[in-house]
């Protein structure tokens, strides 16, 4: 194991968040960290004015916005070779104490796991369920189609897996939004698939990592908080729309094949269906017309 853990991030003007991130760092392990910043394109300098700040903080620009995943597989293409683990966090995390030791010390205990995510909460406290089932058809689907409407109902909170206790286990996939990565498995499965821009990118991740024969660790012992939708907040119904749209291309590419065409057409028809009440219902909330 390498003495500097790298610390990878994608930014895209992430504001006061990155000086969150990268201040609290430094309460996060006892180890010595490196972060680079995969920026797609930021405006506002935040990520300029890191580097000049933070000793052992380096930028690098992608060329466009690539998005998440693209942007975080540029990243860690950058690392030197004897790196065995990357810590991958969106700048919006802000770290608890001991929060990646507790992740690495998990990682000695499962050595057959490719990634482990801490415990997220929410700015006011609560939980986030970060540690999930993979999206069944029925399990997925009626999350998704009844989730909506209906907060509390059973498929939604089987497929989070939110009725149950914290524990250290293996679980399907991980929130992208922090996670400790095995950086041989993640090169095996070839990272994140950059045909996802925006979501989904993180289930399909453990998906390929599972069916490769990983494991994906859910490791409450460690905890962050994640200030989640600074992004999605410039333009909601944008972002809506895109993750329905990642989510078709995660649903056809398990169900491919002519036999099974007009399942997928049922489900593109159901999912636009989906944002285009999600999308409207966004706006009226913003004050959109």
């Amino acid at each position: 194991m390498s003495d500097v853990l790298p610390v990878v991030t994608v930014t895209y003007s992430p504001g006061p968040h990155l000086d969150r991130f990268l201040a609290s760092l430094s309460h996060a392990t006892n180890r010595r960290v490196s972060v680079l910043m995969a920026d797609n394109g930021s405006t506002d300098g935040a990520p300029q004015a890191a580097v000049e700040r933070y000793p052992g903080v380096r930028l690098f620009s992608t060329g466009s916005n690539l998005g998440y995943g693209g942007a975080v597989n540029r990243a860690i293409a950058q690392l030197d070779d004897g790196d065995e683990w990357v810590m991958v966090a969106n700048p919006d995390v802000q770290w608890g104490p001991g929060s990646i030791d507790a992740l690495l010390d998990a990682a000695t205990r499962w050595p057959r796991a490719a990634t482990f995510g801490p415990l997220i909460r929410d700015p006011g406290g609560s939980v986030y369920p970060s540690a999930r089932h993979l999206p069944s058809l029925i399990r997925g689907g009626m999350h998704a189609v009844v989730g909506p409407l209906w907060k509390n109902n059973p498929w939604s909170a089987a497929y989070r897996q939110e009725r149950l206790e914290p524990s250290e286990r293996p679980v399907g996939w991980l929130s992208g939004s922090c996670l400790l990565v095995r950086r041989a498995a993640f090169e095996q499965i070839g990272g994140f698939d950059e045909r996802y821009f925006m979501y989904m990118e993180d289930v399909d991740l453990g998906d390929r990592l599972g069916k490769a024969g990983w494991l994906n660790i859910y490791v409450p012992s460690a905890q962050v908080l994640h200030y989640k939708g600074h992004a999605t907040g410039r333009d909601p119904a944008r972002h809506l729309a895109g993750h329905h749209k990642s989510t078709y291309l995660y649903l056809a590419c398990r169900h491919a094949g002519w036999r099974r065409a007009p399942l997928r057409w049922v489900i593109r028809a159901g999912l636009a269906v989906r944002a285009r009440l999600m999308v409207r219902g966004s706006r009226r909330a913003q004050g959109w017309p």
